[in-house]
């Protein structure tokens, strides 16, 4: 059993860091965007903000277990299969990228007006006071919402298991409960919240050093 408990966290880690990947980039687009055509942005445009906070919520509302089943066709177009690894990272990346979005959002709403205002007086462009005011300001905060992020689809990594998607979650649902083998459900049990506790550790480390900054 331990040789498939290293191959289930393997699935695990592949499932979260491709996922996550894909989440910072797209959770962070989208945060910026948000900012940007927001009223006093710096290229306001609220119909396309409302479009986009709708996108966000909506993303946002929806369990993920459901979001797996309805976004099956995708995850087949996509990777050509919905069972395994490869396919839990669709719904994994689609459903995390809205929660990304609000928290990067908020970060980019904390940095201080002035400072985008002096950027702005002194002549910047549009991007690079989102490149070196925005995101260099927000960094501490955008890597707090990422290490949420990161848990979180640590959490919806286990749910995906109930659809065949392989790693840790897969491996309780198949021998932990439906085998009724109480071990290894609580090993995988606990292989999560180790998971879970490194990320938060590093995650907190990480933001201390960049607010000292």
């Amino acid at each position: 059993m331990s040789a498939d408990l290293v191959l289930a966290l393997q699935e695990t880690f592949q499932m979260v860091w491709v996922s996550a990947v894909l989440t910072a980039l797209g959770g962070l687009l989208l945060g910026v965007l948000l900012i940007l055509t927001d009223r006093g942005g710096l290229a306001p445009c609220v119909p396309v903000n409302r479009v986009l906070g709708l996108v966000v919520n909506v993303g946002r509302s929806l369990p993920f277990i459901i979001l797996m089943v309805a976004v099956l066709p995708l995850t087949r177009a996509v990777v050509g299969t919905t069972i395994g690894t490869e396919a839990a990272i669709v719904p994994l990346t689609i459903g995390a990228i809205p929660f990304f979005a609000r928290l990067a959002e908020t970060a980019l709403r904390e940095v201080d007006p002035g400072v985008v205002a002096a950027a702005r007086a002194m002549g910047a462009s549009r991007g690079q006071i989102v490149g070196k005011v925005l995101l260099r300001e927000a960094r501490p905060g955008l890597v707090a919402g990422l290490t949420v992020t990161v848990i979180t689809l640590i959490g919806y990594s286990a749910m995906a298991g109930a659809i065949g998607g392989g790693g840790l979650g897969d491996l309780a649902i198949r021998y932990g409960y439906q085998r009724f083998e109480t071990g290894t459900m609580i090993a995988c049990v606990a292989v999560l919240v180790v998971l879970v506790q490194v990320i938060q550790m590093l995650g907190d480390l990480l933001v201390r050093r960049l607010s000292h900054k």
